[in-house]
C-alpha cells in the first residue's frame, strides 16, 4: 500500500474527484504538480496521440460485423487522403473517396440496386481514432439493430471507411441514393478519452452538404454515453427526420434517457420554487 507523501498538499476540492474524471484537486508540491500527477498527464497525453496515429484492422472489423449482421453486406474503402500523414495535413481529402471506391461502391449499387430508395446507409470511420472504432462500433451496431428491427428500415451495405471524415458519409449515402446516411466514426482523442466514438446523421446526403445538416451523437463509450442510450437517441432522430423529411439544426434530440422514454421537460430556474 502507498504511504503518503508529506512533500504533497492536498487540494481542499479533492473529494470532488470522485463525480468526474477531468484534472481537478491533483494538489501540489512546492509550486509545482506531484509527480504521480505529472506522470498520468504524460501517460494520457501518449495514449491520445497513439490513438490517432493507430491504423484501422479493416479486415477484422468487416469480419466481425458481417459475422454479427448477415442480412448486409459490409464493404471496405478509401477516402482521397492516401496515408495517415496526409489525412491529418488535408482534411479535405478525407472529406471525398478515392476514384477506386468510387468505382467499387457505384457498380456495387447498379448490381444489387433495391426495387425502392434504402432508408438508411451506415457508414463506420477510423477517423481520429481507430481505436474507438475497433472497441465501439460493434457492439454499439448491435444495440442500434434491436433498434431498428421491428421498424424494417431497409439497409445499404455497411461502408468502412480508411481515412475518412464525417462529410465522406454524405458522398456514400448519395451513392447508394440513401434517403438517410448515420456514420460512426472516432473522435478526436481527449487527455481522458482516447476512445470516443462520434454518431452523425444526415438526411438526403449528398456532396457539399456542411455541419448544420448533421445531428451528433457523441462521447459512445463504456465511460461516457452507453451504446443503449446511444441507439435509443439516434433511432429518435432517425425516426423523426424520416417522418419530418429534415435533420440538422431544424431536428432536435428530445429524448430523455434509455431507461425513461419521456421527452426531456424544459426547466427555467428562475421559476422554480426555492
Amino acid at each position: 500500500m502507498n504511504k503518503p507523501n508529506p512533500t504533497v498538499v492536498d487540494n481542499p476540492w479533492q473529494a470532488l474527484r470522485q463525480f468526474t474524471a477531468a484534472r481537478i484537486a491533483l494538489g501540489r508540491s512546492g509550486v509545482s504538480l506531484p509527480t504521480s500527477a505529472q506522470l498520468e498527464f504524460q501517460l494520457a497525453h501518449a495514449r491520445a496521440r497513439d490513438a490517432v496515429h493507430l491504423a484501422l484492422d479493416v479486415k477484422a472489423l468487416t469480419s466481425s460485423l458481417c459475422q454479427a449482421n448477415q442480412e448486409f453486406g459490409c464493404v471496405a474503402v478509401s477516402s482521397a487522403a492516401g496515408n495517415r500523414d496526409t489525412y491529418l495535413q488535408r482534411p479535405d481529402l478525407g472529406r471525398r473517396l478515392d476514384a477506386a471506391s468510387r468505382a467499387v461502391l457505384l457498380e456495387l449499387h447498379q448490381s444489387h440496386q433495391p426495387p425502392a430508395p434504402y432508408d438508411l446507409a451506415i457508414v463506420i470511420a477510423d477517423g481520429l481514432s481507430a481505436l474507438a472504432i475497433e472497441q465501439n462500433a460493434r457492439p454499439f451496431l448491435d444495440a442500434l439493430m434491436k433498434t431498428l428491427a421491428p421498424d424494417n428500415w431497409s439497409l445499404a451495405p455497411v461502408t468502412i471507411v480508411r481515412q475518412g471524415r464525417v462529410a465522406i458519409g454524405d458522398e456514400i449515402g448519395e451513392i447508394f441514393a440513401a434517403k438517410m446516411v448515420a456514420i460512426l466514426i472516432g473522435e478526436r482523442p481527449g487527455l481522458s478519452s482516447p476512445d470516443s466514438m462520434g454518431l452523425y446523421l444526415t438526411w438526403a446526403p449528398r456532396v457539399g452538404l456542411t455541419d448544420e445538416s448533421r445531428n451528433c451523437i457523441s462521447n459512445v463509450r463504456p465511460a461516457g454515453l452507453s451504446y443503449e442510450e446511444a441507439a435509443f437517441k439516434l433511432h429518435y432522430l432517425l425516426t423523426q427526420a424520416r417522418q419530418r423529411q429534415l435533420s440538422g439544426i431544424q431536428l432536435k434530440d428530445e429524448t430523455g434517457a434509455a431507461t425513461g422514454l419521456a421527452p426531456l421537460r424544459e426547466r427555467n430556474f428562475l421559476l422554480e420554487e426555492r
